[in-house]
């Protein structure tokens, strides 16, 4: 297991930037600990965590008296500080390129049309659902993941042969938009076969697999 300081993620285990970063430490084969926070759990709106991270939001990263927030760069900060030679982040300026390219992506793109749809149909009573508008939405989302299909009709992962973290920041919400039901989808056969390869991955297993919440 690599050497490293104490770290410590702030953030609750149901949050989908969260699970980015917890699978990420898995690949990464770090030792770590974790603080439940947000929703339910509190804390991020106290001055203490604010002091850590203005936006009040998780995961947020504490490594000795280095605290990071943010988790794509939570992300690019494990490999850079304690993945030498891992593939999850290539050390070519071009392919970490490209992986920077699908992580910017992911949160400009995938996760303002993902939300609307989970928070509909995995956090709101099924008597206070609008099953007209979420259809709407879910129909708005299909149209994001075409792309991704399309990226994955040629390449194995979604930047060639390897796995990276784009597969990680993307695989997460990929669970989420396959893991819901009660709506119309598309097919995407692409996005299926390449989602099938991470039920052997131990970090996916654990902390993006279980039941959504």
């Amino acid at each position: 297991m690599p050497d490293n300081g104490h770290l410590t993620i702030w953030g609750r285990a149901n949050s989908v930037n969260v699970q980015k970063v917890l699978w990420c430490l898995r690949e990464l084969d770090l030792a770590y600990a974790r603080i439940d926070a947000g929703m339910a759990f509190g804390k991020n709106n106290e001055p203490a965590y604010l002091a850590m991270n203005p936006n009040g939001r998780v995961p947020t990263l504490v490594d000795g008296d280095f605290v990071l927030w943010e988790s794509n760069s939570v992300m690019r900060y494990l490999c850079l500080a304690y993945g030498t030679g891992s593939p999850i982040y290539p050390a070519a300026a071009k392919q970490r390129a490209a992986v920077d390219r699908w992580l910017d992506w992911t949160l400009s793109t995938l996760q303002p049309v993902d939300r609307p749809v989970f928070w509909a149909l995995v956090r709101t009573p099924v008597e206070q659902r609008d099953m007209a508008a979420i259809q709407k939405d879910v129909d708005t989302e299909a149209v994001v993941w075409r792309i991704v299909e399309n990226q994955l009709a040629t390449r194995r992962f979604i930047e060639g042969d390897d796995f990276t973290i784009a597969d990680i920041a993307i695989g997460a919400y990929a669970r989420r938009w396959l893991g819901v039901e009660g709506v119309t989808k598309p097919k995407l056969p692409q996005l299926e076969r390449w989602f099938g390869q991470f039920a052997g991955r131990p970090g996916f297993a654990q902390f993006v697999a279980p039941p959504m919440s």
